[in-house]
C-alpha cells in the first residue's frame, strides 16, 4: 500500500491520520491502528453501532431502552465511549469527506459511508479505470516545470498503486520521456539510446 506524495509533514504517532479523499486504503488501516492503540473497546463500537442501556420489563418480558434520567453512572461511561470513535474520525477527514458523513449519527454508520464510497469494489473499479485513462492522457503542461509534472505523473502512479494496480518500472520510464514536449527530443533521444529504452 503507497503512502501517498503528500504526506504531512510533522505527521506523528499520536496525530490522527488525514483522509482527504486519496489514499483510502492508507488512511483506513492506518486509523484502525490508531484506534485501536487508543482503546480497543471503540473499535468494537465501530463494528457493533453504538451501546444503547436497557431496561428489562419483567412484566412484557422485553427490554426497552433506557432514559438519560434512567441512567446509572456505568450507563453514562459507556455511552460516552460511544462518541470517542466518532469524534476520532470526524476530525481524521477533510472537509470534503465531512460533507459525505454529516447526517450520519454514529461511528458505525460514518465508517459504513466511508467505505461504501472509496472502499467497494465497485468503486475501486472505477477509480483504477479513472487514474489508468488519466495515466494514458498524461501530458506535461506548457507551463509546467519538471518536477511539477513529475510530482502529478507520481501522485497518479501511487494512487493506481494504492489501489492494487501496478505499472512495470520500464514503462513507467518510458511514458515519463514521452510527455516531454518537442523541445526536450534531443535529451529523450539520447536517453532512450544510452538506457537501451
Amino acid at each position: 500500500m503507497a503512502a501517498p506524495s503528500n504526506f504531512e509533514k510533522g505527521q506523528s504517532t499520536y496525530r490522527l491520520p488525514r483522509f482527504n479523499g486519496q489514499y483510502y486504503e492508507w488512511w483506513k488501516t492506518r486509523m484502525h491502528d490508531f484506534i485501536m492503540a487508543e482503546d480497543s473497546e471503540l473499535w468494537d463500537v465501530i463494528c457493533d453501532g453504538p451501546y444503547v442501556p436497557t431496561k428489562v420489563l419483567e412484566e412484557l418480558l422485553f427490554s426497552m431502552p433506557k432514559t438519560r434520567k434512567e441512567y446509572f453512572d456505568v450507563d453514562r461511561k459507556v455511552v460516552e465511549k460511544n462518541f470517542c470513535p466518532k469524534k476520532i474520525l470526524v476530525c481524521g477527514i477533510g472537509p470534503d469527506e465531512y460533507n459525505r458523513i454529516s447526517a450520519c449519527d454514529t461511528a458505525k454508520e460514518i465508517w459504513e459511508a466511508l467505505q461504501m464510497a472509496h472502499g467497494t469494489t465497485q468503486v475501486k473499479k472505477s477509480k483504477v479505470n479513472m487514474l489508468i485513462t488519466e495515466y494514458e492522457l498524461f501530458r506535461m503542461k506548457d507551463d509546467e516545470s519538471l518536477q511539477d509534472m513529475h510530482t502529478r505523473f507520481t501522485s497518479i502512479i501511487n494512487e493506481l498503486h494504492s489501489l492494487g494496480e501496478t505499472i512495470p518500472r520500464n514503462k513507467l520510464v518510458r511514458k515519463t520521456l514521452s510527455t516531454l514536449p518537442s523541445s526536450w527530443k534531443s535529451k529523450v533521444n539520447a536517453i532512450t539510446e544510452a538506457k537501451d529504452l
